[in-house]
């Protein structure tokens, strides 16, 4: 495995919410990881999902597009998806993006299950 692809896993939350924790590189190429992980989510009844970029050491324009992908799926299942742990340099890419405005911003896992 080259070092920086990505790894994730699903992490129950409590109530109905589940965390997505994404480390390495976030492309195109982790597509079919990160839907089959929000299956997983979506089958343990997660309303909320979370998805922890605590770990990512970067993103490209394919990553933008699969979370927009992601977007579109959860809104269909009547889901809420939130993201954590972006650094500044990403905030700003969400923001350009207006990304942000579709998938809000929280500074860890504890401040997105306490937003309304």
């Amino acid at each position: 495995m080259p070092p920086h692809e990505a790894t994730m896993a699903v992490v129950p939350l409590a109530g109905a919410a589940a965390a997505i924790a994404i480390t390495g590189d976030v492309t195109a190429a982790c597509e079919h990881e990160l839907m089959t992980l929000h299956e997983q989510a979506t089958d343990s009844g997660a309303k909320l999902i979370v998805l922890d970029f605590a770990g990512m050491e970067y993103m490209n324009s394919g990553g933008i597009g699969m979370l927009v992908t992601l977007l579109v799926r959860c809104q269909r299942r009547q889901q809420k998806l939130v993201a954590t742990g972006l650094t500044e340099h990403y905030r700003q890419i969400f923001e350009l993006t207006r990304l942000d405005e579709a998938i809000s911003l929280h500074d860890d896992i504890d401040q997105a299950l306490a937003a309304p």
